[in-house]
């Protein structure tokens, strides 16, 4: 979720074009072609002509970056750790749920036999 203020501005759209990205976010597109390079869990796809196409998961991922890099002060490794403990965390949320599914079939399996 982009920071607080921020959501309101993005037009309701499947995809966004990097200059699109580059206003709403206020950012030059080589900002953003620069955090692509250096954030492995910001990659736009690209289109048939080679455009980057962001979703709007991408774009909210760009705000976040922005907000920690620019309003908290995190530094680049620091945006890279915070981001990579939120996804050590739904890895492991997700995990759980697999295994009390895993767990509740397994017990209808019994109860079928």
């Amino acid at each position: 979720m982009p920071p607080s203020g921020q959501r309101g501005r993005i037009p309701d759209k499947l995809f966004y074009k990097i200059g699109e990205v580059s206003s709403i976010a206020n950012l030059e597109s080589y900002v953003l072609r620069y955090w692509e390079s250096e954030f492995p869990f910001l990659k736009p796809r690209k289109n048939n002509a080679g455009q980057r196409v962001y979703t709007r998961k991408d774009l909210e991922t760009v705000l976040k970056i922005k907000n920690l890099l620019y309003k908290e002060k995190y530094t680049i490794a620091g945006v890279k750790n915070k981001f990579a403990k939120q996804s050590e965390v739904k890895s492991s949320v997700s995990m759980d749920t697999i295994l009390s599914v895993k767990n509740k079939l397994k017990d209808i399996l019994k109860t079928l036999k």
